[in-house]
């Protein structure tokens, strides 16, 4: 077998060698054992990433979410931390102090986790469900609009207006649901609508 080995290819071969042998002997080899030994697992390995959009002001940036627990097993998914969605247009993984806080807010002993309401004359909040609280709205609404719908106007022309309610629109969502809401909002006829962002 012919081997083709230039001498600028053998000195540097030959060079590459006495350096890792050189090395080796002074107890190199040894030392990055021991570091390797002592370097932690990432701690996000394990995780579930859930993408998401920061609540805090109208600017949506977005948010990585990460949490253990195996839901199919039945366990209970931990959040355990949020940080900049490199990959989002919005804020291409930055985050400011509201942002980056985000993890002590969800885990705030005082957040609002379900509806409240407070009866008339009485001087405490009571925890509702959620479908009592969206029948509430719901009911709310419908008898605002069965009395206060204009269909038409005094001319004759069908104007289709609800006037007597607003709604003010979330800020931190997509296109997507800001078109949503537009829609259905229009759809009822309301008059008066905004946006958080404006506010």
């Amino acid at each position: 077998m012919n081997i083709d080995l230039s001498r600028r290819s053998f000195l540097k071969l030959a060079g590459a060698g006495a350096a890792a042998t050189t090395l080796g002997a002074m107890g190199f080899g040894a030392a990055e054992a021991a570091t390797a030994a002592h370097v932690r697992a990432f701690k996000l390995a394990t995780t579930t990433e859930t993408r998401n959009v920061c609540t805090y002001c109208s600017v949506a940036c977005g948010i990585l979410m990460y949490s253990k627990g195996d839901l199919s097993a039945g366990e209970k998914a931990e959040l355990i931390h949020i940080e900049g969605d490199a990959d989002h247009p919005t804020n291409r993984g930055t985050l400011c102090p509201k942002g980056a806080a985000l993890k002590d807010f969800v885990k705030s002993e005082t957040r609002a986790t379900k509806p409240r309401r407070r009866a008339p004359g009485a001087d405490r909040w009571e925890d509702i469900s959620w479908d009592e609280a969206f029948d509430k709205i719901a009911r709310a609404l419908k008898d605002d609009r069965d009395a206060n719908f204009i269909e038409k106007n005094a001319a004759g022309v069908t104007v289709n207006r609800w006037t007597t309610t607003g709604f003010l629109a979330a800020s931190g969502g997509t296109n997507e649901t800001g078109w949503l809401t537009y829609k259905t909002v229009r759809s009822m006829g309301i008059v008066g609508f905004d946006n958080q962002a404006r506010v």
